[in-house]
């Protein structure tokens, strides 16, 4: 597969405008990263866009003196910000969770392209509201819903795949719940046929099943 066919399997990139996207397919950075890379840390000046194109990455976030996983993206996700529009510093570090690769595309970069394509900056506007959208609802979520229907949200962010490639560790700290707590939980959705557990993965089987535990407060055991 080359890079023009996984950069078509973003959705966000996909939305470019034609002549955007071919500014980006020829100006963005590729960048092939190991196991435990980072592609930046939280907090950093630097800022710009990341499309994942292989592999997955962690987005992790400090809270005092812990630092937490609040995300994943996987191939054919994009992310970031410009300190273009008024942004502040990079909000979360963004670290390879396995071999993966990514194509970047800096500030430097964004601010070349936009100048003579200013379509760029619309499409930038809608990949950040569509990361706001999904942290508010996200939030939404974990407030909203016991622990079943939580970790039944979470999973349903990867149905597109039908696998959460997840240790439950990870899952326990997306939902902000204990391990212990994760495991009863996939144990019972496993028994219902929801789920399959294998290791370090997840297997959806019942979407529909998933989706009742998250349609209504108060909807899940």
């Amino acid at each position: 597969m080359t890079i023009g066919d996984q950069l078509r399997q973003c959705r966000w990139f996909g939305r470019c405008d034609p002549a955007v996207q071919q500014a980006i397919a020829a100006d963005g950075r590729l960048a092939t990263l190991a196991r435990g890379q980072w592609v930046y840390g939280e907090g950093d000046m630097a800022t710009g866009i990341v499309i994942v194109l292989d592999g997955m990455l962690r987005l992790e976030a400090a809270a005092g003196e812990k630092t937490v996983l609040v995300g994943i993206a996987r191939a054919g996700d994009a992310f970031g910000q410009s300190r273009q529009m008024g942004g502040g510093p990079r909000i979360v570090t963004a670290i390879a969770s396995r071999p993966s690769r990514v194509l970047t595309i800096s500030d430097t970069m964004l601010d070349r392209i936009g100048h003579r394509l200013p379509a760029l900056w619309k499409a930038t506007s809608e990949l950040v509201y569509g990361q706001l959208d999904a942290s508010v609802h996200g939030l939404a979520q974990m407030l909203s819903l016991r622990p079943r229907g939580r970790i039944a949200a979470r999973l349903l962010t990867f149905a597109r795949d039908a696998e959460v490639p997840l240790s439950q560790s990870d899952l326990a700290e997306l939902c902000g719940l204990s391990r212990k707590v994760v495991s009863a939980h996939l144990a019972a959705l496993e028994q219902g046929g929801a789920i399959r557990r294998g290791y370090r993965t997840i297997h959806l089987r019942d979407m529909a099943q998933l989706s009742r535990l998250t349609g209504a407060k108060g909807a899940t055991r």
